[in-house]
């Protein structure tokens, strides 16, 4: 069986800041800072990542590994590994560290459950990844979407555990909820940085909002893994961080991720700082001690790396302690 796969769709390039971003066209640019040796990955030259976006292609597929322009796209569609992303490649919303494109999205496509279904089934995953757009522009957000295409997955490949990575569902009342009872695996919703800077990097988002979501589904379905994600070298501080981290648990959060933020254009939000490999393995290190039951921080860390492996652990995991309170 093949591992996972993730879709979603943005790529960074010279003068796609303001053709895919054109709310940022008029800012100051932020120079482009050079990566240190510990961030830098190869370039994607592997036969089977040609096959894997051949593949994304012909099944019409967008993937965030390509959409977000992740690092980490060569490792992973080396293996077969993508990130879906359903309701189409445009987002409402214009956060300064994303890359997503920004504008009007157009009507959602009925077929698409189908699609993903079908092609989630054929590649035969153990795990799949999907995440989305912000469809402010939806009554409910996407979420009876969303909801659709983990049931088309439970049909068309029982066997395949699903993971979802939603928006916040803001002014969207009963959104989170009906993907909830479609009963994912893990649901995912990254907070994304410490609130101090949700004005300027997140600022269509609500920090407190982000949080009851989060909190919201473990109430909704206690036997769902939750997990978030936060980029450091935003300009975030230590206790800051720390306090992120409490807020989580005290949300029963399971799963933390930490991972560098890398700026994709002149136009996106600089980045104040690359965070060391032995800062993030310091960062993981007091996460498990604040009761995570699964933590990833290195600077490559996206929230779909390795989340077929990592899915695995969480629930040994979930079974250890389960066991431990039995005893």
């Amino acid at each position: 069986m093949a591992s996972r796969i993730v879709v979603d769709h943005r790529r960074a390039g010279p003068g796609l800041g303001t053709a895919r971003h054109p709310e940022k066209a008029n800012r100051p640019d932020n120079p482009i800072q050079r990566k240190p040796d510990w961030i830098r990955v190869k370039a994607p030259n592997h036969p089977t990542y040609h096959e894997t976006r051949t593949l994304m292609r012909e099944n019409r597929l967008v993937t965030v590994c390509e959409e977000a322009a992740c690092p980490n796209i060569g490792e992973c569609w080396s293996q077969r590994h993508a990130t879906m992303m359903i309701m189409g490649d445009t987002c409402t919303r214009a956060c300064s560290f994303c890359n997503v494109r920004t504008g009007q999205p157009e009507a959602l496509d009925a077929d698409e459950p189908r699609r993903v279904a079908d092609a989630v089934a054929k590649l035969g995953l153990r795990h799949v990844v999907i995440t989305s757009v912000d469809r402010d522009d939806l009554r409910d957000g996407g979420a009876a979407h969303f909801a659709a295409v983990i049931r088309a997955i439970r049909l068309a490949a029982p066997g395949t555990t699903i993971e979802v990575l939603t928006p916040d569902f803001l002014r969207k009342p009963g959104g989170l909820e009906v993907v909830a009872e479609a009963r994912p695996d893990v649901f995912n919703h990254n907070l994304e940085t410490v609130p101090r800077l949700y004005t300027t990097i997140r600022p269509g988002a609500r920090y407190y909002q982000s949080l009851r979501l989060l909190d919201r589904v473990k109430m909704v379905d206690p036997t769902i893994f939750t997990k978030s994600g936060l980029m450091l070298g935003l300009g975030e501080q230590r206790a800051e961080i720390m306090q992120v981290m409490d807020d989580l648990r005290v949300a029963d959060v399971d799963f933390l991720t930490l991972g560098q933020y890398l700026q994709p254009t002149v136009k996106h939000a600089a980045v104040d700082r690359f965070v060391p490999p032995e800062e993030f393995a310091d960062y993981a290190a007091m996460a498990r001690a604040k009761g995570f039951l699964m933590v990833s921080a290195t600077p490559l860390t996206r929230s779909s790396y390795h989340a077929d492996a990592d899915f695995a652990q969480l629930r040994d995991a979930r079974a250890k302690q389960l066991a431990l309170v039995a005893a």
